[in-house]
């Protein structure tokens, strides 16, 4: 069974949606650990609930991103980690993670990329005024959102949505497919090949 680390900033959602497919065996996968560089953030806290260990840290606490990165790899490292899935970590990946894991990072974006990269993809898309929103699950490089595509998954806006209906709907799409995409990669390499 493959071993993936799971890094978030936030709220956790995205997370949750991975641990519930976990357990509920829709998702072939080990959780190893959540890594977060917000030691009080929700996500830490549903890590904790489901008893997945966990590795916070806080950037200031040291010199620069690579000296952050190598603690973080260490701990990669110490629990065999296989892949690291970006839950809505709000931090860029440096060198000493893609080098470590190459084409083994994957991230869920609220856009479909190529458009509307960086931390607001939603509300870009939705001030732009497109009729097609959706999410982007792909490989991670050096770029902002800028690695291989995964895969897409998408739906047509209705003339009343509000940037918060169609934030639910983006959520709706990352909870259902983000823990499938995640499956795929990690258990059938040649679905991303």
């Amino acid at each position: 069974m493959k071993r993936i680390a799971v890094f978030a900033s936030g709220f956790g959602s995205n997370f949750q949606a991975i641990i519930d497919a976990v357990q509920n065996k829709t998702l072939y996968a080990d959780i190893a650990l959540l890594v977060s560089d917000k030691p009080t953030c929700k996500a830490v806290e549903r890590a904790q609930v489901a008893n997945i260990d966990v590795f916070t840290f806080s950037a200031k606490d040291f010199t620069d991103k690579a000296e952050y990165e190598a603690a973080v790899l260490n701990e990669l490292q110490k629990r065999n980690v296989d892949y690291i899935v970006l839950a809505g970590y709000m931090k860029i990946v440096g060198n000493t993670l893609l080098q470590a894991f190459p084409m083994k990072i994957i991230n869920l974006h609220p856009a479909l990329l190529p458009s509307f990269p960086g931390a607001h993809g939603i509300a870009d898309a939705y001030n732009y005024g497109v009729k097609v929103f959706g999410i982007t699950i792909h490989f991670v490089d050096e770029g902002v959102d800028t690695g291989k595509i995964i895969d897409q998954f998408s739906f047509h806006a209705e003339e009343n949505d509000t940037l918060d209906s169609i934030e639910t709907k983006i959520h709706q799409l990352e909870h259902k497919y983000f823990p499938m995409t995640i499956g795929k990669v990690i258990n059938y390499p040649s679905f991303v090949s």
